[in-house]
């Protein structure tokens, strides 16, 4: 973390400066805002927190409930989140108090006792090192709890409007403000007051029941497995011997169980298998008690036994898919023709079975991918072009983790004999790890993501998937530490350069290509930046040379990569790596040893590989996405 850069800071370091709307920050909702986020889920915080770091652009969130959230039914965290965690900042502290999920055990009908349980396998959660970080299960209410503090510690200091509902949304064409709001109070002295706000752009994080998606006509689609399943949240005594490691359980003839233990060490949740639903029978399932959900986890479990002391929460629900044809204004029909005003996110345009711990996770990356974009637009860093990628990028991704689900979901219903093979469950999960732990994502090319032109030269950093962090040496220092956690959720883009293999100071592909960055013309680094801001303010320029850190003088290192910033001009030294030789970077990520350029978009996605002496192909790759300073 990096701090001190604007004077002695004594306090705690997570805690920015006020600047912008942040100073003398309204309690109540203004009439006029930039930006209008609707629901304070985990799509719809993680949004309003990549804005915090914007604090000319005014943006509020509102949520219908009177307060934060204290239950959450998500719990499930996926590697990938935590990368973005990371990235925000608290992935540490989350992680302690998290429980990790290590592997997964299969229990199957017990051969020679159809009627008993037993054991029948264990699978690694993660076999191929895709992530340093860990599979986590923590409550949702948690997890905005988190993207809360770094939404009020942020410079323009946000924080939730709560008790406010969305009832009607009309996009005008007309004003700097055109999107019309009006809201309804929900909760204490504003209870049944309603009141119209206008903002430039809407983000709809407001649920299944999306009154955003309603308004803009998005068409909601839905399968339904007629499965059903109930779940609680238990404190209970037991004598199953894998209590508190995630379990697949499938009986002879009781059903099955998908156990998950959460944290703090004595807490765990049980989706157990209520069977089929019969043709308009949703109304008796979803009135099944808690009597009935535990009696049938015990039913499952035998020989052994549940002995529930205390039921924190519980739900029953049938399975369901949903997706959404768009995730913003724009008619399928009317494409290319105008520009989105109003975006949806999370469940408001896709929901998963909870059983593959998708929901949250994909509901996130929404919003990652959307801040950053209206971001980029409102503070005349892009065209508004650039916010059409949201919904061709953002749709793709969920029709693929559905189908992947749906599959899932399925298997998790079946009984062992009806299966094709006795390890079909097991194998599955093994095989397909990848889709429920984040890593499936890539993106196709458009404008923010180049084809794999020169993929050959850095085969390790798949353009359009995430950038996967590896093992580097900070030079200054000496200090071993993660090239990718230096990716904060601050807008920035991030350009690596990959030193070919002359020494730094000698002539080489890198000492030209940052000759070209720091002086020509064509450079994004001075085209693009204003020139009130810091030379970082736009792009964060890295190096990571093939030699060790003794092998690197910083005097030699060129200007580019120790960036001069801040009111007082200090020199920024953590920007200069080295192959750190327990692992060397370039041969994890198969880099060419005649060096490369990687391009990472500010929500960790890789847009462009090129070589060092490709600058016209990097400054062609910028010229439709940035805008140049007036």
């Amino acid at each position: 973390m990096q701090f001190h850069q604007h004077g002695y800071v004594s306090g705690d370091p997570r805690v920015k400066a006020a600047e912008g709307t942040g100073i003398g920050r309204p309690a109540e909702l203004p009439d006029e805002m930039d930006v209008l986020i609707v629901g304070s889920g985990p799509a719809g915080m993680i949004t309003a927190a990549a804005l915090g770091a914007f604090p000319f652009i005014n943006t509020r969130i509102v949520e219908r409930r009177g307060g934060r959230l204290e239950i959450g039914q998500a719990d499930g965290i996926q590697a990938r989140s935590v990368e973005t965690f990371q990235a925000f900042g608290f992935a540490e502290r989350i992680i302690t108090e998290a429980y990790r999920i290590t592997a997964t055990v299969f229990w199957k009908p017990d051969p020679a006792d159809h009627t008993r349980i037993a054991r029948a396998a264990r699978a690694p959660d993660d076999t191929t090192g895709i992530s340093e970080f860990p599979h986590l299960i923590v409550n949702q209410a948690r997890v905005l709890d988190y993207f809360a503090e770094v939404m009020a510690n942020s410079p323009a200091r946000i924080r939730p409007d709560y008790g406010w509902e969305l009832r009607t949304l009309k996009i005008e064409d007309h004003g700097d403000f055109p999107v019309a709001v009006t809201l309804v109070g929900t909760h204490g002295a504003q209870t049944g007051l309603e009141r119209v706000v206008r903002a430039k752009y809407v983000v709809g994080a407001d649920g299944a029941h999306s009154a955003v998606r309603e308004s803009i006509g998005a068409k909601h689609s839905s399968i339904h497995a007629n499965h059903a399943w109930g779940v609680m949240d238990v404190l209970a005594v037991t004598d199953f011997p894998d209590i508190r490691a995630k379990c697949a359980i499938q009986s002879g003839d009781g059903g099955n169980i998908l156990l998950i233990p959460r944290e703090g060490g004595s807490l765990f949740r049980m989706y157990v298998d209520l069977g089929e639903v019969p043709e308009d029978g949703s109304h008796t399932v979803r009135s099944t008690s808690i009597e009935t959900i535990i009696a049938k986890a015990n039913k499952i479990l035998h020989p052994y036994t549940l002995d529930v002391r205390s039921v924190a929460w519980t739900s029953v629900y049938e399975v369901g898919h949903r997706l959404t044809d768009r995730f913003d204004d724009v008619p399928l029909e009317l494409l290319g023709t105008r520009l989105p005003r109003v975006f949806i996110t999370g469940d408001a345009c896709h929901t998963h079975s909870a059983k593959a711990g998708q929901g949250m996770n994909v509901s996130m990356q929404d919003g990652f991918n959307l801040a950053w974009k209206i971001a980029h637009v409102l503070a005349g860093r892009s065209p508004a072009s650039l916010l059409a990628t949201y919904s061709a990028e953002r749709q793709v991704i969920a029709k693929n983790l559905i189908d992947f689900d749906l599959e899932w979901s399925k298997l998790m219903a079946m009984r062992p004999e009806d299966m094709a093979d006795a390890t079909e469950l097991e194998d599955f999960y093994v095989r397909t790890f990848e889709f429920p732990a984040g890593f499936m994502t890539q993106y196709q090319p458009s404008m923010i993501t180049a084809p794999a032109t020169h993929q050959e030269l850095a085969t390790g950093f798949p353009l359009g998937k995430r950038f996967k962090s590896a093992p580097v040496v900070r030079v200054a220092d000496a200090n071993p530490v993660q090239l990718g956690h230096h990716h904060r959720a601050d807008g920035r883009w991030r350009i690596y350069a990959f030193a070919d293999e002359p020494a730094i100071g000698e002539q080489s592909a890198l000492s030209e290509w940052a000759h070209w960055l720091s002086h020509n013309p064509e450079s994004p680094l001075l085209k693009y930046t204003p020139p009130e801001g810091d030379s970082d303010a736009v792009f964060d320029v890295k190096l990571i040379t093939q030699q060790d850190f003794e092998g690197v003088e910083l005097g030699q290192v060129p200007e580019v990569f120790m960036p001069r910033t801040g009111p007082f001009g200090l020199i920024d030294y953590e920007l200069v790596y080295a192959t750190d030789p327990s692992r060397d970077i370039f041969e994890a990520r198969g880099i060419s040893r005649s060096g490369a350029v990687v391009v990472v978009r500010p929500d960790q996605y890789v847009a462009n590989v090129l070589p060092l002496s490709d600058t016209a192909g990097l400054a062609a790759f910028f010229a439709p996405i940035m805008l140049a300073h007036g």
